[in-house]
């Protein structure tokens, strides 16, 4: 089994430095995409959101749902105000894609 870092607080967590990182041995998704409704319900918006503020400045993800997901944005706007740009990629009717950029 390999090493597991614990670390007192988020932001100490994701203060690392470019060549500390994982040591899964696999690489970023130059633009990650999340299909959330492979999310169990009861945990999605949580999950949405801790992938989202995991995103280093300047970095983006792809949220894709079955769905509009307008509840989830205004969540997004609400509690982080203009930290995060979004872009519809795609708007339906089978599939939302949504582009979530950390504008720091």
């Amino acid at each position: 089994m390999g090493h597991i870092e614990i670390h007192r607080s988020r932001s100490e967590a994701t203060d690392q430095s470019p060549t500390a990182g994982c040591t899964c041995g696999e690489v970023d998704e130059e633009l990650p995409e999340l299909d959330v409704q492979t999310i169990p319900h009861a945990v999605r918006h949580a999950a949405i959101f801790g992938a989202i503020e995991s995103l280093r400045p300047g970095a983006a993800m792809v949220i894709s749902a079955t769905h509009n997901p307008v509840p989830l944005l205004t969540q997004l706007q609400a509690k982080h105000g203009g930290a995060y740009k979004t872009r519809y990629l795609d708007e339906g009717p089978e599939r939302w894609r949504i582009l979530v950029r950390n504008a720091a």
